[in-house]
C-alpha cells in the first residue's frame, strides 16, 4: 500500500487544538487538516446533515491518500462516526480507518474525578446525541454525568469574541446552569474542541478544586497507543513531518483565525466539495 498522511477533520477551527497536541506528540508523521468552514458550525445541524457533511469531508481526505482520518470534532464524532465505521468503511473503504474523540475521552475520564460526578459541556448537537452520557455509563457505570449545552460559545470563539466581557456573561450563564443541576461535580469535560480558548474564563467561573478536562492531549495519547497496537496501519503512514491545511471557506479568513487555535502561523488552500 502507498504511504499517506494522517487526515484530521473538523467543521471549522476547533480541531486545530487537537491537531496541535497530536503534532506535538507525533511530529514525525505527515498530516492533512481539513476544516469545513463554509458549512460550520455543525452543532445545530441535524444528524442526517452532519453525517452527510462529515462523510463528504472524510472521503475528500481519503482522496488525498489518507489511510487514517481523525474526526477532531465532537459533533461529527457524536453524529456521524459510528455510521461511517459500520456502514461505509467495510463496504467501500475496507483498508481505511476513521477514529473519533469521544471514546478516547470517555475511556480515561474516571482518572479525573474523585466524587464520581462530572459535568459535560458541549454543543447542542453533541449534548442531544447523549454520546458522552452513553459511552461513560458503558465504561464507568458508577460515574454520574450531567450535561450542559453551550450554544453561544462556538459563535463567540469563531467571531474572535472569546476574550470579551460578553463571553464572560455566557460562560458564567452555562456554568451556573450546570452547577445548579449538579452542585457536587468535581470534574468538567470540555466536549468541544473550540472550548480550550475559553479555558481561563471557564476555570474562573468554576469553584476551586473542580478539574477541567481538555481533549487534545488525551486524543494524542490515544492515537499513539492505537498506532502501537496497529503496526499494519502505522507502516502505511508517511513520515516526512509535512503539514498541509485546507478549508472549504476563505483561505485568507482561515489563516487569520487558525493561528489562535494552532499556535503557529498557517497557510491554507481553499477547496470545493
Amino acid at each position: 500500500m502507498p504511504e499517506g498522511p494522517i487526515g484530521i477533520f473538523d467543521s471549522g477551527y476547533g480541531g486545530l487544538t487537537v491537531f496541535k497536541s497530536i503534532a506535538a506528540k507525533l511530529p514525525q508523521y505527515d498530516y492533512v487538516y481539513f476544516g469545513d468552514n463554509a458549512r460550520a458550525p455543525y452543532g445545530d445541524h441535524s444528524f442526517e446533515t452532519v453525517y452527510q457533511y462529515t462523510l463528504e469531508c472524510v472521503e475528500w481526505l481519503f482522496a488525498q491518500g489518507c489511510p487514517l482520518v481523525i474526526l477532531a470534532c465532537n459533533t461529527a464524532s457524536a453524529k456521524a462516526l459510528r455510521s461511517i465505521q459500520q456502514n461505509i468503511l467495510p463496504f467501500k473503504y475496507p483498508d481505511r480507518r476513521v477514529l473519533g474523540v469521544i471514546r478516547p475521552t470517555a475511556e480515561v475520564i474516571d482518572q479525573y474525578t474523585s466524587s464520581g460526578e462530572i459535568g459535560v459541556l458541549g454543543t447542542r448537537g453533541t449534548i442531544q446525541s447523549e454520546s458522552y452520557l452513553l459511552e461513560i455509563q458503558k465504561l464507568h457505570p458508577a460515574i454520574r454525568v450531567k450535561q450542559q449545552s453551550c450554544p453561544m460559545w462556538v459563535p463567540l470563539i469563531e467571531n474572535n469574541e472569546h476574550e470579551t466581557s460578553g463571553a464572560d456573561y455566557f460562560v458564567q450563564e452555562y456554568i451556573d446552569a450546570l452547577l445548579t443541576a449538579a452542585p457536587d461535580i468535581d470534574c468538567v469535560l470540555l466536549a468541544c474542541t473550540h472550548y480550550p480558548l475559553l479555558l481561563p474564563k471557564i476555570k474562573a467561573a468554576l469553584p476551586e478544586g473542580v478539574t477541567v478536562v481538555v481533549q487534545g492531549d488525551i486524543v494524542a495519547e490515544s492515537l499513539a497507543a492505537y498506532l502501537l497496537k496497529h503496526p499494519e496501519m502505522e507502516e502505511r503512514l508517511a513520515k516526512d513531518g509535512k503539514r498541509k491545511f485546507f478549508t472549504s471557506g476563505s483561505a485568507n479568513t482561515f489563516d487569520a483565525h487558525a493561528s489562535v487555535f494552532f499556535g503557529d502561523e498557517i497557510q491554507s488552500m481553499q477547496v470545493g466539495l
